[in-house]
């Protein structure tokens, strides 16, 4: 065929299959509309799932009756009007295509009254036909009633899946939408039924509250608050202390200036903050805000909004990571006001199932417990006054069960610590400390050893020399594709310098950083911490139990061990007191 203009309708059409994936895609891009217009309180009706009616009423400041035909137009937005708006965008739309495109695979309703108008006016579009506006009787704001999703293009309503599933994916967008919006309030009925209905929450305890209506009771009862600003990124949110986790990343949400979006390098700076304090195989939970100039996010990345580009991917890393890791060294007992989830029959610790290697120094742990006789003797929660308040968060040591767990009483009930994964995390900062406290040492390989590469791998060894060296690795480029490691960080001297090398250039390839020999350094380190810490089955007088208890107080992360494990719990009197059935 010769080449030809398409018909207007058709680009829509076209248009319409980035927009509109399927009922959830349209109440996204109309819900964001309304929150751009200003609406403090959004009413979302849907019928079957979203394929009979979508309903997006707010109380926003509306459109004006010359504007509402432009409002369905192609390319037609009150939110740029040149390249500088559209490489600073502030607002959550900005590229015109929702409506018109929403209106040409349904039959669409737009009503509207503006703050300074005397009425209301409406507009119909089906198929590509715009009707005239006409009066009508409405409040101030907006009302988008879409019927009959897809019913001109049957091949795409055939892709649908059930109501239930359809109205499952509009019910996970509202939840996202509402928690990067706490302060503004939203309804969603489905089928008539009112399934959510949340106020604006206006400060930090009613935006708990929202979280845990959203992300569950237990998200928010084992959360903590942190906000956080460095160099104009500001970070502000709830996250989940390790001892609640997931098997999935299924309870992660990302905003960036209020945009619901999914970013690799943002759960990767999460990630790399809990690296030593998530059990294997789990993953953390939270729910971040993060705020910066919009100069420095390409929010036009991805054809529906779902990803952005950062300018300076680096510094972003750095400043979560930062934030989440600062806030996690307070996972020690007394340090959050949260009490760790008391363990039940399916969470279950054996220690003889974890790997304690044989041969650490028996020196190293005669030292430590010297240490321990050296401090204060054993106080009893006896002596102390009713009314002090000196008692400690993990209490006083009272006896030692089958040479595994410290038994002590605080002021809450008992308080049960494994005591070889509590003395591991205290081993195992101290390790970090020092390490961290000195210079960065290489070691020079006695046989240097060459690398096959891709030739683009090889390129970006002699663009990145400088990162690397950081790193401690000094790695010469020695042909087209063959690289040359001559020296490793001498804490990593006996690791496999191939595999590092090339993990670092993945991740160097992907996000321009990488954490691989801080990882590396760090699992070694934490080998050494479970050498040399108290075994199983080692018997403790009552100072040196009551001296560990102290420690753990003091040392940051000291709520779980090197692997992710919990190193104590609580159980209070009152849950004692129902376990003897006592007052009834």
């Amino acid at each position: 065929m010769p080449i030809q203009q398409l018909p207007s309708h058709l680009i829509n059409q076209i248009a319409a299959g980035e927009v509109v994936e399927r009922p959830a895609s349209v109440v996204k891009e109309l819900v964001e509309n309304s929150l751009d217009a200003g609406a403090q309180a959004v009413q979302i009706d849907i019928v079957a799932g979203g394929q009979k009616l979508i309903r997006i009423r707010d109380d926003g400041k509306g459109i004006n009756k010359a504007e509402l035909e432009l409002a369905l137009s192609r390319h037609a937005t009150s939110k740029i009007s040149s390249l500088d708006d559209l490489e600073a965008v502030a607002s959550l739309g900005f590229r015109g295509e929702a409506l018109p495109s929403i209106a040409s695979v349904a039959r669409l309703t737009l009503c509207s009254r503006s703050l300074d108008a005397g009425s209301a006016w409406q507009v119909e579009a089906d198929s590509g036909n715009i009707s005239s506006p006409a009066p009508a009787a409405h409040p101030q704001g907006t009302t988008v009633e879409v019927h009959d999703l897809f019913y001109n293009t049957p091949a795409r309503r055939r892709f649908l899946r059930t109501e239930r599933t359809e109205f499952g994916h509009i019910e996970k967008w509202i939840r996202r939408l509402a928690l990067s919006r706490p302060e503004i309030a939203f309804t969603l009925t489905h089928n008539q039924r009112t399934l959510l209905q949340l106020t604006a929450a206006k400060n930090e305890d009613a935006q708990r509250q929202r979280v845990a209506r959203i992300c569950g009771d237990a998200f928010a009862e084992q959360c903590v608050y942190i906000e956080r600003e460095v160099e104009g990124i500001a970070l502000a949110g709830w996250i989940a202390l390790p001892t609640f986790n997931r098997s999935q990343p299924d309870l992660q949400y990302w905003f960036v200036n209020g945009r619901s979006i999914s970013d690799k390098t943002l759960a990767h700076a999460v990630r790399h903050a809990y690296r030593d304090v998530l059990f294997h195989g789990r993953y953390p939970a939270y729910v971040l805000n993060l705020t910066m100039d919009p100069k420095g996010v390409d929010a036009n990345a991805h054809p529906a909004k779902h990803e952005v580009r950062f300018r300076d991917g680096r510094r972003v890393h750095g400043v979560v990571s930062q934030a989440v890791e600062v806030a996690l060294k307070d996972t020690r007992p007394g340090g959050h006001d949260v009490t760790p989830i008391p363990m039940t029959r399916n969470t279950v610790f054996n220690q003889g199932t974890m790997p304690l290697p044989h041969g650490p120094s028996r020196s190293a742990v005669r030292e430590t417990l010297a240490t321990y006789r050296s401090m204060a003797t054993a106080p009893s929660l006896a002596d102390v006054p009713e009314q002090a308040t000196e008692v400690p968060p993990l209490g006083f040591a009272v006896a030692q069960l089958a040479g595994v767990y410290i038994l002590a009483e605080n002021r809450d009930g008992l308080v049960v610590v494994d005591m070889h994964a509590a003395h591991e995390r205290i081993t195992y900062e101290k390790l970090k400390q020092s390490y961290d406290d000195r210079a960065l040492v290489r070691q020079p390989l006695l046989v240097p050893e060459a690398i096959s590469v891709a030739e683009n791998e090889a390129d970006l060894v002699e663009h990145s020399g400088a990162a690397l060296e950081q790193l401690g690795l000094v790695v010469d480029r020695s042909g087209p594709t063959t690289l040359t490691v001559r020296e490793v960080p001498a804490l990593l001297r006996n690791a496999d310098a191939e595999s590092l090398l090339r993990d670092v250039l993945a991740d160097l390839s992907e996000s321009g950083q990488s954490n691989r020999v801080d990882d590396a350094s760090d699992d070694f380190l934490a080998t050494m911490a479970c050498h040399h810490s108290v075994r199983a089955n080692r018997l403790l007088t009552l100072d040196e139990m009551n001296a560990l208890l102290r420690e753990m107080e003091v040392t940051e992360r000291a709520d779980q061990c090197n692997h992710g494990r919990p190193t104590w719990t609580t159980i209070t009197m009152s849950e004692l007191d129902r376990l003897f059935l006592r007052g009834r």
